[in-house]
């Protein structure tokens, strides 16, 4: 079952990339009490993720913190080593890389997709979702190869 607005997010552990190396992070306490810009990707250093919408919140960090987002999350079935490069790379201080390295938070949403064919095997969905202590309060889900309602863009139109 796909994850809806009203819902409380599932309880899962993912590992943030910090300068330290990686940190287990639960779901439920990471979540709680603060309004988070969440948004997913299919695969760090990918086309689309990294031209646009990791770049797309890292430039509108500001933006969405003055409309009230207290943290900026990006999650994708990668490694926290990959995540930790991918936040180098990209320049993104101000958004937190979690990953979900065996896909149990994609799978416990119920927002998988299969990239197979591209050799990229189980993944997350592209998806971006407002979190307001825990429970999902907007959810913007791509259809399969698009980039439109998961920008930060997007989003910002919705607070």
């Amino acid at each position: 079952m796909t994850i809806s607005k009203g819902d409380k997010l599932p309880d899962v552990t993912l590992v943030k990339a910090t300068a330290d190396g990686p940190e287990k992070v639960e779901t439920g306490s990471y979540f709680a009490g603060k309004k988070v810009a969440l948004f997913s990707v299919p695969g760090a250093f990918t086309p689309t993720c990294s031209a646009k919408h990791l770049p797309g919140f890292v430039d509108k960090a500001a933006d969405l913190k003055a409309k009230g987002i207290d943290e900026i999350a990006c999650t994708a079935v990668n490694d926290p080593f990959v995540m930790g490069a991918w936040s180098k790379d990209a320049g993104s201080a101000d958004v937190t890389m979690l990953a979900d390295g065996n896909g149990e938070f994609a799978e416990a949403l119920g927002l998988t997709m299969d990239g197979s064919g591209f050799g990229l095997g189980k993944r997350g969905q592209r998806f971006s979702m407002i979190v307001d202590d825990g429970v999902v309060t907007e959810l913007n889900v791509e259809e399969p190869g698009d980039y439109k309602v998961s920008s930060a863009d997007y989003m910002l139109g919705q607070l």
